[in-house]
Order: C-alpha cells, then sequence, then structure tokens
C-alpha cells in the first residue's frame, strides 16, 4: 500500500502528459519527497494528509514556473513549505465541522497517544506561522536554533524566544491533556 500512494503521487506530479516538468523539479521531487512526506505526516498524523502536503508543496513549486529562482536549499526550503502546508490542513480540518473536537477534559485525559497527537496538532494550529513553522522545526524535525535561525534568517535569540513562548503557550493548552505534569 505504501508503493501505491507514492506512484500515485508520481503520477499526479510527475507524469501528468499535459504538463511538462523542468528537470530541476523532477530532481527535486525524487530526491526529496520523502522529506516532504516525513515532515507533513510528522505534523498531520495521517498518510492521505500528508500525500495532500506532498503534492501541494510539488505543484506550488511547479506554479513558480520558470520566473522562479533556482532553489539553492531544496532540503530547506521544502521542510518549511511541507510545515506550513501542513498546518493548512490542519487549520482547514478544524474548519470542517464534521470533525469531532474533545469536550470535556476528563475524555481527553483517558485519551491515548493517537489522540496527543490530534489534540497537539490542533494547538499548533492555532499558533502564529511563524510560531508554528519554528517549533515544528526545533520539535518534529529535530533542528536547533541555530539551526532555525539561518533557515528563516532571524537571530537566534529570537528563534529562543518564540520557542519559549510557544512551548508556555502549548503547555497552557494541554493543560487539559498533560494534567500535573505541566
Amino acid at each position: 500500500m505504501k508503493g501505491r500512494h507514492r506512484r500515485s503521487t508520481l503520477h499526479s506530479v510527475l507524469e501528468e502528459p499535459a504538463i511538462v516538468i523542468p528537470d530541476e523539479l523532477e530532481r527535486a521531487f525524487r530526491s526529496q519527497h520523502g522529506l516532504v512526506f516525513r515532515t507533513a505526516y510528522r505534523i498531520t498524523g495521517n498518510a492521505a494528509d500528508a500525500e495532500d502536503v506532498l503534492q501541494t508543496v510539488f505543484l506550488r513549486l511547479l506554479r513558480r514556473g520558470s520566473d522562479a529562482d533556482p532553489l539553492e536549499n531544496h532540503e530547506s526550503y521544502l521542510r518549511r513549505a511541507a510545515i506550513n502546508a501542513a498546518v493548512d490542513v490542519i487549520r482547514s480540518r478544524q474548519a470542517d465541522p464534521t470533525v469531532p473536537l474533545p469536550e470535556e477534559t476528563s475524555d481527553l485525559r483517558q485519551s491515548d497517544t493517537s489522540n496527543l497527537r490530534q489534540v497537539l496538532a490542533r494547538a499548533i494550529a492555532q499558533l502564529k506561522p511563524l510560531q508554528a513553522e519554528i517549533f515544528a522545526l526545533r520539535f518534529l524535525e529535530g533542528l536547533g536554533n541555530q539551526q532555525i535561525a539561518g533557515m528563516l534568517g532571524i537571530s537566534q535569540v529570537r528563534v529562543a524566544v518564540i520557542v519559549h513562548r510557544t512551548r508556555l503557550q502549548l503547555r497552557k493548552e494541554l493543560r487539559p491533556y498533560l494534567g500535573d505534569r505541566s
């Protein structure tokens, strides 16, 4: 099944007969699609949503066309694009009235790990875009503050402050789930 999803993505992004794919984009897809998928999956917790993010990221690159500057650091750009698209997916899911949201804290305390992932994803979706991106890069992708600062073109101090404030905000939002541990 795993191979089938990848083949579907390859067909929809690279082998559509009406679309001419630049060689650079095809090479980027073939070498980085796993990174984009894993990044999206860590945030969404869902393979189908991660596939959607994967397609969205590369279709956006395709639409940029030849007017865009060549990507000097594919990995950095694609990771950030995957994080932002995954957060967008979570936000759109929140707008869908068919998605049940837990209403009682006692239900949250009895939840399993998958529910914690969903609660965390919803909390991340409530963050400002820069906060969500930095949090995902730091705690989901495992990058250090110096690396994040370099990727985003901001100071390490600003990254550290945003990480600290974001952790406090998420801790507050997740307190019903974490109980006394926070």
